[in-house]
């Protein structure tokens, strides 16, 4: 039986702009220096990785663009999705707070369309910053959350009562990786590529108690540096926004396709490839079963 092509939520980078400082990527001062060149230079930028995704068949959803909230093209922070389910963001940082009614207006527009089939919100005073603290684990049917600099470690509750996963919840220590999504990705073959020095002794631990060594696919500096892990995948293909010679090879032997699609002027935010997308079609094994006994029937 053939899976359901790929599903994606992205939102047009036409207000885009590195508007303020809320991690150590961001400096709005060299933005302001050509901020014209750069904002059509992440135009362009955002179109290929678009081009990229539908190519592999995907298909893109869009969120209105917004004037004044520049951050919103990176709908990977708009909500926690699995098994028809989204459960809305909600954001630490004041400059990103207007964000919320937007993303949720979106996901319920396509809830009333039939793509999702609920949009819920956290509990009052929850902290999590959607699926880039919420990376999807299909191999191991569980999220791995990140929670320290941007999202409540008091949120994985809130995410195994909404989807009835597990979530393991992993402290984020370098304030370069502030998000799962720039430290950590699950591969569709079962690895996990990571950036061991973005988590604390007790995550690496953690990481390692669950992914045997073969499993485990530590990204050195330099392609850490390019956000290698926030990586879309599709299939056996990872669209990357940077990735060297030797992760290059490290993937290729393991079976994967690599795209790259370099992101330099969003890299100037933090963000990357899974930054600037929201997976919509993710499903748990539960569900994944559900449907095959429904389909027997």
């Amino acid at each position: 039986m053939n899976k359901t092509p790929a599903r994606f939520l992205m939102c047009p980078p036409d207000h885009y702009a590195v508007a303020y400082s809320i991690n150590p990527w961001m400096d709005p001062a060299t933005w302001s220096q050509n901020d014209r060149a750069f904002a059509k230079a992440a135009r362009q930028e955002w179109v290929a990785l678009r081009r990229a995704l539908l190519a592999l068949g995907a298909s893109v959803e869009l969120v209105p663009p917004v004037r004044g909230l520049p951050d919103l093209v990176f709908t990977a922070n708009s909500a926690v999705v699995l098994d028809g389910k989204a459960l809305v963001a909600r954001f630490r940082h004041p400059e990103r707070k207007g964000e919320e009614p937007h993303y949720e207006a979106a996901l319920r527009a396509l809830a009333a369309r039939g793509l999702l089939g609920s949009v819920t919100t956290l509990p009052p005073h929850r902290v999590l910053e959607g699926a880039g603290d919420c990376v999807w684990d299909e191999s191991r049917n569980l999220f791995w959350m990140g929670y320290g600099p941007r999202s409540d470690f008091a949120a994985r509750t809130a995410v195994e009562d909404t989807f009835g996963v597990e979530v393991v919840a992993l402290e984020l220590a370098d304030p370069r990786f502030y998000h799962m999504d720039t430290a950590l990705s699950a591969l569709p073959g079962g690895e996990l590529m990571y950036v061991p020095s973005a988590f604390t002794a007790e995550g690496r631990a953690e990481i390692a108690a669950r992914c045997t060594a073969a499993e485990r696919i530590p990204i050195a500096d330099h392609n850490a540096g390019r956000l290698a892990a926030n990586t879309v995948c599709v299939g056996d293909t990872l669209v990357m926004p940077g990735c060297g010679d030797d992760l290059r090879a490290t993937l290729q032997a393991r079976g994967y396709r690599i795209v790259v699609v370099p992101l330099p002027e969003f890299l100037r935010s933090g963000g990357a490839a899974f930054c600037l997308t929201l997976r919509l079609d993710r499903r748990s094994d539960a569900h994944a079963a559900g449907a095959r006994a429904s389909a027997v029937a």
